[in-house]
């Protein structure tokens, strides 16, 4: 296993392992190829990349898309897709790009798609495959959610490798999340263990847009517009009764993203509740505090909640769902609870309404933009695995497309920085106070 030899980034290793030297002239008949090392230096922004370097460090990244010379004769290559994790806008419009790409510009012999995520490489859970052509596709991105299915929870890396030899697979994409690209990496490693030569491709998927060194995943888009509409729903909610107290669960473990951009998408927010800003609740300039005060001035608020903000208010329970993620308490019942007891200690009268739209938003198609950057995902990742790269994820930085190591993407979860201007903006939105955090 061979490692293209790209320019590096002090401290972090951003260059791109191959599976051998591409002496097999392209197929492809129009357009221009990338030079089979080109790179590009990028400048990353917090919301780009949560690095210890900080933010403007220049990294250089090998750049997306196809090249003159390919590793593997195409005409002769057998491609799997494998989807995992939970469901996000868009993911049908990236299967349905590779098959397209792969069949129609490089003539690849097959496609097959593994059923239920991971669990499909093991045979005791005996799910079929599916053979994946232009014409079964041709309407997969009609629907949301994932044609393939999609499933939690680790598989061992060498049962994985075993179903790859066994039906004879010569690249792997791989789209799913934090958690997915882990199992990406173990997966190549147990390759080179093995001296095969099997490509493994990464496709950044996550609702949350919480991946490192990727600008903005795909989904996070139609995610924040649907979002919109639920806060929308709210803010009627609110102004159409005295008091009126409207709120949004809004998808976000551990990043606020989609919480902080709908926000700015809907100037109707008054609260904004992120993981990374631990708040109070009670005290002066506590939520309630607050909140009593925006009632008593304008008779009704939209509070948006992430639902991984205020964790540090419950008690944890220690349980991790089949992913490894901690299982989150419910926020939002308990700061619908803690709301109604303190209105009815001060005997003011207030009406919730609450709204948590999150699987209408999971399970949606993708909005026209999602399924543009889909496009070019996919076909991106085709490029990158017929060059014979492998070991890596397709990024879009600042509108560029990159190759990324998994080692990078895998390195830390994203999150927002609450001292950038951005969270500075999603403030002065809602016109919140900063509060007092409460440990």
């Amino acid at each position: 296993m061979a490692k293209a030899p790209s320019a590096k980034t002090p401290g972090l290793e951003t260059s791109i392992q191959t599976l051998g030297a591409a002496k097999i002239p392209s197929p492809l008949r129009y357009g221009r190829y990338v030079g089979q090392d080109e790179t590009l230096e990028l400048r990353l922004t917090e919301e780009e990349a949560d690095v210890s370097a900080g933010p403007g460090v220049p990294f250089k990244f090998e750049k997306a898309g196809p090249r003159g010379a390919m590793y593997f004769d195409s005409s002769k290559v057998k491609c799997a897709i494998v989807t995992c994790g939970g469901l996000c806008p868009g993911i049908n419009d990236v299967i349905r790009a590779i098959v397209m790409d792969a069949h129609h510009n490089y003539n690849v012999a097959s496609v097959i798609g593994i059923r239920y995520g991971l669990q499909g490489f093991i045979p005791k859970y005996g799910h079929d495959i599916i053979e994946l052509t232009p014409k079964n596709v041709s309407n997969f991105h009609v629907f949301g959610g994932t044609e393939l299915g999609s499933s939690r929870g680790p598989q061992a890396p060498d049962e994985i490798v075993d179903a790859l030899e066994r039906m004879n697979v010569n690249v792997l994409f791989m789209i799913g999340g934090d958690g997915t690209m882990k199992a990406a990496a173990n997966i190549v490693r147990e390759i080179q263990a093995r001296k095969s030569r099997i490509s493994v491709i990464g496709i950044p998927k996550t609702i949350d847009n919480d991946i490192n060194f990727v600008g903005r995943s795909f989904g996070f888009d139609t995610a924040v517009e649907k979002a919109t509409e639920a806060i929308a729903c709210a803010h009627v909610e609110a102004v159409g009764a005295f008091n009126g107290i409207g709120v949004v669960k809004l998808m976000g473990r551990e990043s606020g993203f989609i919480a902080a951009q709908a926000t700015l998408a809907l100037k109707e927010v008054n609260f904004v509740l992120v993981p990374e800003s631990p708040f109070a609740l009670d005290g002066p300039g506590g939520l309630l505090d607050q909140l009593e005060h925006r009632l008593s001035t304008r008779h009704h608020a939209v509070i948006v909640v992430a639902e991984g903000a205020g964790q540090h208010l419950c008690e944890a329970s220690g349980r991790t769902d089949a992913s490894g993620n901690p299982v989150l308490c419910d926020i939002s019942s308990l700061l619908i609870a803690r709301i109604k007891e303190h209105f009815k200690a001060r005997a003011m009268e207030a009406t919730i309404k609450f709204i948590d739209p999150s699987y209408i938003i999971r399970s949606v198609p993708a909005n026209a933009n999602d399924r543009v950057y889909c496009g070019f995902l996919g076909q991106n990742a085709v490029h990158a695995a017929m060059s014979g790269r492998t070991g890596m994820v397709v990024s879009r930085l600042q509108s560029r497309f990159v190759h990324v190591p998994l080692e990078l993407v895998t390195m830390k979860r994203k999150k927002l920085n609450t001292a950038s201007d951005y969270w500075r903006a999603v403030l002065e939105s809602t016109g919140q106070e900063e509060m007092p955090q409460q440990g």
